[in-house]
């Protein structure tokens, strides 16, 4: 059996890393010989990100120049891709794009609380899939109260400073790492593998990296 830390660098606004998670855990079903302990670091797309976040099409025209159409052609192939792995996008042109910094403070709490892929994952689905707005406290707490975490917790945590340095060292470690795009996937804080990754990329550079391990 072999041993393998997983680091996943991502932020819950990028379908890729949704996206690539689950091509990640598909592959790792095919993997069994290998155990897995996985952690989610932070990683702020939009640092910037006024409060009250800003429309999807809005956004996208801005930071990358896309029409409309182009922007409709992109969630379509999202979609499919995850149908293709078994995650329900649901984005229109009004979705929001929000700045994450709350939800990455959430998911460092969540991991004290051993939550922390529970955490996310509920984040991923309530933003693609429910349409859920996360810079609004009370639908954030909605989201961390529907996995058992304690919602009273959870409000005086967004209402403070708590884990605010923590987010920030986590993230500014990442960058100093070189990471600026996510997701990353960085296997036993050696090897790193970008992007959403299908199945079969995933497993072929698991599988290699744990026999060098073994011949190691």
């Amino acid at each position: 059996m072999s041993k393998m830390t997983i680091d996943i660098v991502s932020d819950v606004m990028c379908p890729w890393c949704i996206i690539g998670y689950k091509n990640l855990e598909a592959a790792l079903e095919k993997l069994p010989n290998i155990e897995t302990e996985l952690q989610w670091q932070p990683f702020e797309l939009n640092p910037n990100m006024p409060p009250e976040g800003q429309q999807l099409l809005e956004h996208v025209m801005e930071k990358y120049g896309s029409t409309p159409e182009q922007s409709q052609q992109s969630r379509q192939m999202l979609k499919q891709r995850g149908k293709e792995c078994g995650f329900e996008f649901n984005t229109t042109d009004d979705s929001r794009i929000i700045n994450s910094f709350d939800c990455h403070r959430l998911l460092a709490w969540a991991k004290e609380q051993g939550q922390q892929t529970e955490l996310k994952l509920a984040l991923f689905k309530a933003h693609f899939t429910d349409g859920k707005k996360l810079n609004d406290d009370e639908q954030l707490l909605d989201v961390a109260a529907s996995i058992g975490l304690d919602r009273d917790r959870a409000a005086e945590i967004l209402k403070g400073d708590e884990y605010k340095e923590l987010v920030k060292q986590e993230e500014s470690a990442m960058h100093q790492l070189g990471i600026n795009s996510v997701p990353t996937f960085i296997i036993n804080q050696k090897y790193a593998i970008s992007g959403g990754q299908p199945v079969d990329v995933f497993y072929q550079s698991l599988q290699q990296i744990a026999n060098e391990a073994e011949q190691a």
